[in-house]
């Protein structure tokens, strides 16, 4: 074969062969050869004299290649016979997204989901714009939940335990975890524990390892508590265990989880999901192993994708991962301890996930490998879409955990309420800056609204700060603040004191202050009403502002001033302007340091921004409490209220891809579209958290029952 290749080329054809006394004789030809034959007219057989029998090969080669040349000339003659194929019809932007994620791997209900959030604008450009390629990406990075970081995990002491199908890599895993912790923490506090005592030669592979790491390893009998392990771990902060792989069809998946949880020890459960397994497989894995977590009343919310580099495609995975709202905490991509894994970065996984494609005639989605009504799924499309939602809030807002913990507490009794309320409120959100509310109840309410905060982000906190709570005085209030917060800036709903003032400026702090239009001020040595001072002033600077929901222009003007002090001030004077017909929608007063100058310019707009949160925070709070019936207390309900109000507040200002992705998604939730797009937002917040109570309470009535 390599004196043919050698002499006829690596396209040369094998016509035929036979054994000889010699060796092996060969029959070959250079494939141009054959295109020259067929040009060439066949000469006629020679009549073999009567002594010379007929060569067999030759004769063998003279059928093969007049074999060869038919069956081109058949191909031609089709090929020529065939219409020529017309252009490809032109494909809408979300057809062709929708294509792209069939191709790579997604499944239409994802698909769907997601593309039902394309903006008008990306929709109307070109198919072949990069634009919507970026928004998709975004999209699904988005959903994607990844560990926050490596020293999350590795710091976070106690007993975790990899469970999967055989096969999966758990033993291999367990290694470059247990590697990557001895590299930051060393050999002492570890030790490596094995269930797998039906695999031959289980023990043996992870010892190996145990031996290369300089760590104990342990073998527990599949059906002992962890608990029976606990005196010869005596020592050990971080515990591995190595589970025996079983199918997730089998029906002891349930009895190994349970076993695991069935101790004093808390232990934390890891899937391994294998890349390279079939969706459906995955599915089912998914599905019956959080089945089994739940049945032993634990949770199986962390995965870890295995595997990697022998995938012929991502997307499945990352897929199932994201419809069932799991974090993915570290990706495996080969056989080398520890190098050959990685902290999961969504924009990588996403990424190599759209880079390979597969051919797809039509669009078809993932086939259920359990049987469910089609009402089952769309509770659990519903669950996934809020799971996804709420995490990625969790994720920009500062302080949405907390705002979470406020709405768990109002699902307990009465009784617990305000005990639990003292714990979470006693560990307060740094804040950069603080929106100071006025010293009076809201028209027409009974409460007062509480003081937002804003991160170094310009980000309002999740979790306002109540206002009785607080010590009386304005130079006292933020006093406290400071001290617990560490805040640097106040916007203050009036001129506050001079004392006051002297104290803000000698801790070097800044401050805006509203003022009245009557609130005299000197100017040239001149006293006048701020009113007065700008009566006929031109104001020619303007800024983009959303005002109570609307998109604004403010145009302001300012003058240096002094207090009834003398204190050196910068007085402004704002109009909100409709942008459309240059309406005067609201005139504002503030007073400033004369030291800052013209840099609290941005203040003043997020103090303008503030003004909208009292009416969401009402809104919320009417449907907060027709939903509760009285038995959520006062305090509860106005966090609860006041917290959805900043999540929207901040959601409707921000200009942000990420945020652009969130409103959408929530104003999706409610399948309904409204003129005030914070308003609709507010009531999809609210209708999320108590979704997400009703699943939960759900799922406690399923297991109380049995299900």
């Amino acid at each position: 074969m390599r004196q043919v290749r050698e002499t006829l080329g690596d396209d040369a054809l094998i016509l035929a062969n036979r054994r000889t006394d010699e060796g092996v004789e060969i029959l070959a030809m250079a494939d141009d050869a054959v295109d020259a034959a067929e040009l060439t007219p066949t000469p006629p057989m020679a009549v073999a004299e009567p002594v010379s029998a007929p060569d067999p090969l030759q004769a063998m080669s003279e059928r093969l290649l007049q074999e060869m040349q038919d069956m081109r000339a058949l191909l031609t003659r089709q090929q020529a016979a065939q219409p020529v194929a017309s252009a490809p019809a032109a494909t809408s932007t979300q057809a062709q997204l929708s294509e792209l994620l069939a191709r790579v791997g997604f499944s239409a209900e994802l698909g769907d989901e997601i593309l039902s959030g394309l903006p008008e604008s990306l929709k109307a450009l070109d198919p072949q714009s990069d634009a919507p390629l970026a928004w998709l990406r975004q999209q699904l990075a988005g959903r994607l939940n990844v560990l926050d970081d490596e020293a999350s995990f590795f710091d976070q002491t106690g007993i975790v335990a990899l469970v999967g199908p055989t096969g999966v890599g758990k033993t291999t895993t367990t290694a470059k975890l247990a590697a990557r912790f001895v590299m930051r923490h060393g050999t002492r506090p570890v030790a490596l524990v094995t269930t797998d005592s039906f695999r031959i030669g289980a023990h043996e592979q992870l010892r190996i390892y145990a031996r290369l790491l300089d760590t104990p390893m342990y073998a527990l009998d599949a059906e002992q508590p962890v608990d029976d392990l606990l005196n010869r771990l005596q020592g050990k902060q971080w515990v591995m265990i190595d589970t025996v792989g079983m199918s997730q069809r089998d029906q002891r998946v349930i009895e190994q989880i349970a076993h695991l949880q069935g101790g004093h020890s808390r232990v934390r459960l890891v899937l391994l999901l294998n890349a390279a397994s079939q969706p459906e497989t995955l599915e089912e894995v998914v599905l019956r192993y959080r089945q089994a977590a739940r049945a032993a009343g634990a949770e199986l919310d962390d995965c870890i994708i295995t595997k990697q580099d022998e995938a012929g495609r991502l997307a499945p995975v990352l897929d199932i991962v994201i419809r069932h709202g799991m974090r993915v905490l570290f990706s495996s991509h080969g056989q080398q301890v520890p190098e050959d894994m990685s902290v999961a970065t969504p924009r990588a996984l996403i990424h190599q996930a759209l880079e390979t494609q597969a051919p797809v005639s039509t669009r078809s989605g993932l086939a259920a490998p359990l049987s469910m009504p089609r009402w089952s799924r769309d509770v659990l499309g519903q669950g996934r879409r809020l799971s996804s939602l709420l995490t990625r809030l969790r994720q920009r807002m500062t302080g949405f955990g907390a705002l979470e913990a406020v709405w768990d507490i109002g699902a307990l009794p009465g009784g617990l309420q305000d005990s639990q309320l003292d714990a979470l409120l006693a560990k307060p959100l740094p804040a950069a800056t603080t929106a100071w509310s006025a010293r009076r109840n809201e028209r027409g309410c009974d409460w007062a609204m509480p003081d937002m905060g804003i991160d170094e982000q310009d980000a309002w906190l999740a979790l306002p700060a109540l206002q009785h709570r607080q010590p009386a005085g304005w130079q006292a209030r933020l006093e406290a603040q400071n001290e617990r917060s560490g805040t640097r800036a106040h916007l203050l709903p009036v001129l506050p004191d001079f004392d006051t003032r002297q104290w803000l400026n000698a801790q070097a702090l800044t401050w805006v202050s509203l003022a009245a239009p009557a609130q005299r001020v000197s100017f040239h040595g001149e006293r006048s009403t701020l009113r007065a001072l700008f009566n006929d002033s031109t104001l020619s600077h303007r800024v983009d502002v959303r005002f109570r929901g609307q998109a604004m222009q403010l145009w302001n003007a300012y003058a240096e001033v002094h207090g009834d002090a003398g204190d050196a001030l910068t007085a402004w004077y704002g109009e909100i302007r409709d942008p459309e017909s240059a309406k005067v929608v609201a005139r504002r007063y503030w007073l400033t340091p004369a030291r800052l100058g013209g840099e609290v310019l941005p203040l003043l707009t997020t103090q303008l921004q503030s003004e909208g949160l009292s009416a969401l925070t009402k809104r919320a709070w009417q449907q907060l409490k027709e939903a509760d019936s009285g038995d959520v207390s006062a305090e509860v309900r106005l966090l609860m209220a006041s917290g959805v109000a900043a999540v929207v507040s901040h959601l409707d200002n921000a200009s942000d891809e990420a945020a652009l992705a969130l409103r959408t998604d929530l104003l999706n939730l409610l399948g309904t579209r409204r003129k005030r797009r914070d308003t609709a937002m507010l009531d999809a917040l609210v209708y999320a958290f108590m979704a997400r109570d009703a699943i939960r309470q759900l799922g406690s009535v399923s297991r109380e029952v049995g299900v």
